[in-house]
């Protein structure tokens, strides 16, 4: 039996939610006909189906929706617009749309997106998947064929040409939490909520298909302004939160050096707070998993970093591998965030809190426990233990000179990195793109309030573009720096035109260094290289006079540009190019790659 914890997946399980989201009050887009309002009380005569969904995610926080027209959708999405509170921010194609509802979910608490049938939804499918994978409520809204031609055996275009239009249900049966098909009015008031209710309770995607006749239509479902959305917060078996936290104390508090370390399902759990309160309380060094970074503080004293196995941050994995005791707080174990399967910990010290379930050791597990519920509770029992935390202190040594360039030497994205540190506030955020962004970012110190977001489980390249356009919207009292590789960026770049159509400020870093870099510390080849593209002159074109917009290519020197982008070109797009060597990369990647690529390379088993 493995006894290692970096071998095992951590069950995903649904989120306890109380609440429903935020008011709209991101900035107006000129794609929109008018700006947010509260959603409007209807007549009976306006009370369609359309306006229905509108005013549904409004009241769950959407306050912008990303869409790409289609025949299909077209008379939905005049109803999207139609409503006040929300605005329609077109975006240049499906994949990018559902990046950027993935990006405003997490920025806002749950996002939108609307497509058209089957080339839409198809195009779309991707970015859901990853929305699943990083449990974010993502509803996403397919325009369908006319609700009469379903069962009449005609085939249709947007198809693969047989008559049966399943195909775009089923494949989104598996990256979505809850699916409908909306062909008739009579139930389509509750179809629309129960798949909202449904994104909202689960912390996931769901699918909605709406016949494209029936969005104008109303019907006495749709009469009277419908109830306000209220989802009743989950709670914990009161026997089983009672047992769970006596076995932990019991755990915890005969421990020498007991640690805390953050997982990402504590986003899905909102026990941000809780989680806090807890080191507060027990005095313990806590740290986060890589995909954790930004949902808990790093500004407290007892902060030690990214866990991360080998890879983690300097004196981070010798305090939590070292320690007796540890508390995984939401975590997810991958072959990636457990560096090839490396990770040196046991299964017989750990106690693993998911959003509804607690795992202590090898002993008992506890069902219809609230992770928010518990951390509550187990803070007001744990005794006070700060031995890990002061080893940390005893073993730390602090960095060491800071990184300066020569004069006329080729830039290092290190020094890229230090500049980057000295550009965070608390009204910044940081998107990190997949590549060696990855591990740079990680090693950022991250001010009180400073957003940091990235898509580790999934790990689709080109994310951070559309997760950009998406985060920005919703989050638009931030000014949101994004480190995105040439790789990446050719697969999504054109949707840097949606963030100059929206007047977006973001400063966007593309790290030009010839193509697939961490493809290439996994397994090298010809494949991992690209061809080169002239990227400012391409953000130029893009601009096209059209929008607030400003770029530079920095080969050598870049303190300039940054002063540039904060200053004089504080409410520009800002576009910075900077080239750095092929095999400019973090000693992290190295380590990381060569780890997951032996265990990519396992021999099969003769079993």
């Amino acid at each position: 039996m493995d006894t290692h914890i970096g071998s095992v997946d951590g069950p995903a399980l649904a989120a306890a939610n109380g609440t429903v989201g935020c008011p709209a009050s991101a900035p107006g887009c000129p794609m929109a006909s008018t700006p947010a309002q509260p959603a409007a009380t209807l007549t009976a005569g306006e009370a369609s189906l359309g306006r229905h969904l509108a005013r549904r995610l409004v009241q769950a926080g959407v306050g912008d929706v990303f869409a790409v027209p289609g025949d299909f959708n077209l008379t939905l999405l005049d109803h999207l617009i139609a409503e006040p509170g929300l605005r329609l921010v077109g975006c240049c194609n499906e994949l990018n749309a559902g990046y950027a509802a993935d990006g405003y979910a997490r920025a806002r608490g749950v996002g939108a997106c609307a497509v058209t049938f089957t080339v839409g939804g198809l195009s779309v499918l991707n970015a859901i998947a990853g929305a699943y994978s990083e449990n974010l409520p993502v509803i996403c809204i397919a325009g369908g064929p006319n609700s009469n031609d379903y069962g009449t055996n005609r085939i249709l275009h947007h198809t693969i040409g047989l008559p049966d239009f399943s195909q775009e249900l089923r494949c989104f049966q598996t990256v979505t939490c809850h699916q409908a098909v909306v062909t008739n009015l009579d139930d389509a008031h509750e179809q629309i909520d129960t798949a909202i209710a449904t994104a909202l309770r689960e912390s996931k995607p769901v699918y909605l298909s709406i016949s494209c006749n029936l969005p104008g239509l109303p019907h006495p479902t749709f009469s009277r302004d419908p109830v306000p959305f209220f989802l009743s917060p989950r709670m914990s078996n009161k026997m089983g939160l009672e047992a769970a936290v006596e076995a932990t104390v019991e755990f915890l508090n005969k421990a020498v050096k007991p640690v805390i370390v953050g997982g990402p399902k504590l986003r899905v759990a909102k026990a941000g707070k809780a989680f806090v309160d807890l080191v507060d309380a027990s005095g313990y060094a806590y740290a986060v998993m890589p995909s954790a970074k930004g949902l808990v503080p790093e500004t407290h004293p007892h902060f030690i970093g990214t866990y991360w196995g080998a890879v983690s941050t300097a004196f981070c994995a010798e305090i939590v591998e070292s320690a007796d005791a540890y508390l995984f707080a939401g975590p997810i174990f991958n072959d990636y965030s457990s560096v090839g399967y490396s990770f040196l910990l046991k299964k017989d010290k750990a106690i693993i809190v998911q959003p509804e379930r607690v795992i202590v050791g090898n002993g008992p597990a506890f069902g219809c426990v609230m992770m928010k519920e518990f951390l509550s509770e187990l803070a007001k029992r744990v005794k006070k233990n700060t031995t890990a935390y002061e080893n940390y202190k005893r073993i730390f040594v602090p960095e060491g000179q800071p990184l300066e360039s020569e004069p006329n030497e080729p830039l290092r994205v290190n020094v890229l990195f230090k500049h980057v540190q000295k550009m965070l506030t608390g009204d910044s955020a940081v998107i990190a793109e997949t590549g060696d962004s990855w591990f740079n970012c990680q090693k950022l110190k991250l001010p009180e309030g400073c957003g940091y977001e990235f898509q580790m489980q999934y790990g689709s390249i080109g994310w951070s573009v559309g997760a950009l356009l998406g985060y920005a919207q919703g989050a638009n009292n931030k000014r949101v720096i994004a480190c995105i590789g040439d790789g990446s960026f050719q697969v999504t770049a054109q949707d840097v035109s949606t963030m100059l159509r929206c007047q977006q400020n973001s400063i966007i870093f593309l790290i030009n260094n010839g193509g697939y870099t961490i493809e290439v510390e996994i397994h090298d080849g010809p494949y991992n290289v690209i061809k080169n593209w002239n990227y400012t002159g391409l953000v130029d074109a893009i601009h096209n006079g059209e929008g607030k917009c400003w770029t530079s290519k920095c080969e050598e020197e870049l303190t300039a540009a940054i002063e540039t982008a904060l200053g004089e070109k504080k409410d520009c797009l800002c576009f910075i190019e900077v080239i750095a060597h092929k095999d400019d990369t973090s000693k992290e990647l190295l380590e990381w790659g060569s780890r997951v690529s032996a265990a990519n390379s396992r021999p099969p088993n003769p079993q």
